[in-house]
């Protein structure tokens, strides 16, 4: 078996410029490893069955909750629980990764306007 490759998360942001359409840069154990961009407002919604993982790799995060709202900075992250609902924000453009259950949709359970049918690999 050949060696696994190195992913650069720094030329894999730079290969896209829209907000909120994650991308899968590689599958993990079930889950999808997912970088994005974000600025302005997401939708309100849920993941019924998996939690979700946000790791801010530039910029600032909000996340808001139903009581209260949580910001992020670069290098911090947080762990969303199943059935929690949430909003993430940005005032300006955040570069982030994801970690979500394969096949899990960027909505959850809510689709919306945001809900991408179909993720694209790097």
């Amino acid at each position: 078996m050949a060696a696994p490759e190195v992913i650069s998360l720094g030329e894999k942001l730079g290969s896209f410029s829209d907000h909120w359409n994650p991308r899968i840069l590689a599958n993990y154990n079930g889950n999808e490893i997912r970088v994005a961009k974000a600025q302005g407002d997401f939708t309100w919604h849920s993941h019924g069955e998996t939690d979700e993982l946000f790791i801010v790799v530039k910029g600032e995060l909000g996340i808001e909750f139903r009581d209260g709202v949580r910001r992020l900075k670069a290098g911090e992250m947080i762990v969303v629980p199943r059935g929690t609902e949430h909003r993430p924000f940005a005032e300006e453009e955040v570069h982030m990764l994801l970690i979500d259950r394969e096949g899990e949709p960027n909505t959850g359970v809510n689709p919306s306007v945001m809900t991408r049918e179909t993720l694209e690999t790097l």
